[in-house]
């Protein structure tokens, strides 16, 4: 089964609910995701959000790192930390509670909240359920080596997203080990955890442990 939006995430962890609620699959989100920003930045609380620079909201609470780049259009949510020379290019919504650490690239993204990446991390066209968590060096890849559009498989099914631009939807609690990379399409159902040095593609169902490609487990209940 290709996993809808509904049965990844808990939209009342992200401020872009009402935006997500209007599709059906997460990936119909990705082509949209600046134009929401700008719209919800011009909504925010001045008493709780600085526009730091034009179209880059950040929340009163939040810590920036002085060598941090913060990219138009962005949102930083409160109590997020963005750490020693993170790459915020643009088109990122970070939510509250969140960590951009150390050298991490994020671009065209949302991050619901309490969602991790914290050391060299490369997140891009993508979307990160409710406190999902990215091990060091783990990285989406988002455009497939030979450029055509990305297609999202679960073992016999697929589905078209008429993208060239596709990274990974991960679930709320998902776990992704060190230096993993998870390939153009790839789509994680929650509370999974992934071994350190997977190599991801295609859906990944919930509840499971991904050992390898072909080893994949259900959780013990």
């Amino acid at each position: 089964m290709i996993p809808k939006i509904i049965d990844l995430f808990d939209l009342s962890h992200t401020m872009a609910a009402p935006y997500l609620s209007k599709f059906t699959y997460p990936w119909e989100a990705l082509k949209g995701i600046g134009a929401m920003i700008v719209a919800l930045g011009t909504s925010l609380d001045k008493g709780e959000y600085e526009e730091v620079s034009p179209q880059v909201w950040v929340h009163k609470s939040a810590k920036v790192a002085p060598s941090a780049y913060l990219g138009a259009p962005c949102i930083i949510g409160a109590n997020t930390e963005v750490r020693h020379c993170a790459f915020v290019r643009g088109n990122a919504l970070v939510g509250e509670g969140c960590v951009v650490g150390n050298s991490v690239e994020l671009k065209n993204v949302i991050l619901f909240d309490g969602v991790q990446t914290p050391h060299y991390n490369y997140v891009g066209d993508s979307i990160l359920g409710y406190k999902s968590h990215m091990g060091a060096g783990s990285v989406t890849s988002n455009v497939k080596s030979d450029k055509t559009l990305v297609v999202v498989k679960d073992g016999e099914t697929k589905r078209e997203t008429g993208l060239k631009k596709f990274g990974a939807m991960l679930g709320d609690f998902v776990e992704v080990g060190c230096n993993s990379v998870l390939n153009p399409g790839t789509v994680i159902g929650r509370n999974t955890n992934l071994y350190p040095l997977s190599c991801v593609r295609g859906v990944v169902p919930a509840d499971s442990i991904f050992k390898s490609g072909e080893n994949i487990v259900a959780k013990k209940q």
